[in-house]
């Protein structure tokens, strides 16, 4: 999709939510989308590039946007759930997600949690040597038929984005399994354990390059096929490869690279593929970044030292690591004018774009060449489908924005909304008596 087809796009559904009032200056200044035909799409090019002989669960990681009206189109697209906390193990149950098609992660996962993944029968990615223990006290009180693996970490090393690596050294993720003695350690409870029948990576996410992904990876099928080897029989029998598949933040294509990730771990992991092992995956970013952005309204412009700033109605409430990690995280802006039209180029200005968040470094975009905006105008903040709207910062009691899914008539082609997830206009204070 080039960039006038995508701004031609939203500005359709700018211009049918400003007339359904779904976006208002005063009422409701800001608002989020989630075009559901580009999720679509995006779904099918993924199932797609995985091998149709092999069994294959893609478990969608439930923190990139855990709302209940999301998981559950995913669920009806063919997807599981990956979730790492009571709150999404319980958004995905609403969702109408089975205990057999989900995934329980978390690095502090408590007992009561455990017994409930345990009772519904909820594969569990097992993260230390106590929680460990905590799962097979729990295994001998009451059985359960939930499959157990642990989650290794390959420590094969950091991506671009510390914060996003979850392999490296000294990662607080997983077992490690470089260190002294770890490794046999580890073999040696598979070992002990019969029902240990699993076995999880997750080498990180943006930033990480492909080859160093495909590395992680083969470091969990060499292990399997050793534990295999040891025990005399094919005791792990599926591999939770992770998900990590990094997304291309620079253009307007809304479909994920999944065949070149398919392609380097056949390069870097080629038993992966062999029929040994069923597979788990755990996207999140890249199922639903580049589907879904924000749109706000520009209240005001002003010029303060040779700059000029426009102040809008989404900042850190709703772009929480754009604004705290500007260089890790740049998001594109398209603009529009009052009446959802794109803006032409000229004339145009560099400008700061800030959010309505009271402390200074608000901003969502600095000294970025756009084109000249004014008051009444409004901005939308691309690729962020995942993690932004979904995942709200309640810095000043700042309301929860709308989020609408859209979905376009073939007849007119003209877009129509259901709400994911309603304005928070009456209930801003969560903690009243």
């Amino acid at each position: 999709m080039n960039p006038s087809e995508a701004d031609q796009r939203r500005a359709k559904v700018l211009a049918a939510a400003i007339d359904q009032r779904l976006l208002d200056v005063d009422d409701s200044p800001v608002a989020a989308f989630l075009d559901w035909q580009q999720v679509a799409d995006n779904l099918q090019h993924l199932h797609r590039a995985f091998p149709a002989d092999i069994p294959v669960l893609h478990a969608f990681a439930a923190k990139a946007n855990s709302m209940v009206g999301v998981l559950e189109r995913l669920r009806r697209l063919g997807m599981g759930a990956e979730v790492a906390s009571d709150g999404e193990l319980r958004a995905a149950l609403e969702a109408g997600h089975t205990p057999e098609r989900m995934v329980f992660d978390s690095p502090a996962k408590s007992r009561r949690e455990l017994q409930h993944a345990l009772t519904l029968g909820i594969a569990i990615n097992v993260d230390n040597f106590q929680e460990f223990a905590r799962v097979a006290e729990l295994r001998r009180a009451a059985p359960s038929v939930s499959p157990v693996g642990f989650r290794l970490n390959p420590q094969v090393g950091a991506g671009s984005i510390s914060a996003m690596s979850t392999a490296s050294a000294h990662s607080k993720f997983g077992v490690p399994l470089a260190d002294p003695g770890m490794r046999e350690r580890l073999i040696q409870a598979y070992l002990d354990h019969p029902w240990l029948n699993r076995a999880h990576v997750h080498v990180g996410s943006q930033g990480c390059p492909l080859p160093l992904i495909g590395q992680g990876i083969g470091v969990l099928v060499d292990f399997a096929d050793e534990v295999n080897a040891r025990a005399g029989r094919a005791q792990i029998d599926t591999l939770d490869i992770g998900g990590g598949l990094p997304v291309d933040f620079d253009t307007d294509q809304p479909i994920a690279h999944f065949d070149d990730y398919v392609a380097a771990l056949r390069e870097a992991a080629p038993r992966l593929f062999c029929g040994d092992y069923a597979l788990v995956t755990e996207f999140g970013r890249s199922i639903l970044a580049k589907q879904g952005w924000i749109a706000a309204y520009v209240e005001y412009t002003k010029e303060v030292g040779g700059r000029r700033i426009a102040i809008t109605h989404a900042g850190a409430q709703v772009a929480t690591r754009t604004v705290f990690m500007p260089d890790a995280w740049p998001l594109r802006i398209a603009t529009f004018d009052a009446s959802g039209a794109p803006k032409p180029a000229r004339p145009a200005a560099v400008q700061d774009v800030a959010g309505p968040c009271c402390f200074a470094g608000d901003l969502v975009a600095q000294g970025r060449e756009l084109p000249l905006l004014e008051p009444g105008d409004l901005i939308a903040l691309l690729d962020t489908g995942a993690y932004y709207f979904s995942t709200p910062f309640h810095y000043n009691a700042l309301p929860l924005p709308a989020v609408h899914g859209v979905e376009f008539d073939p007849a007119t082609g003209l877009p129509g909304f259901d709400t994911l997830r309603a304005a928070e206009i009456d209930d801003l204070v969560h903690d009243r008596a």
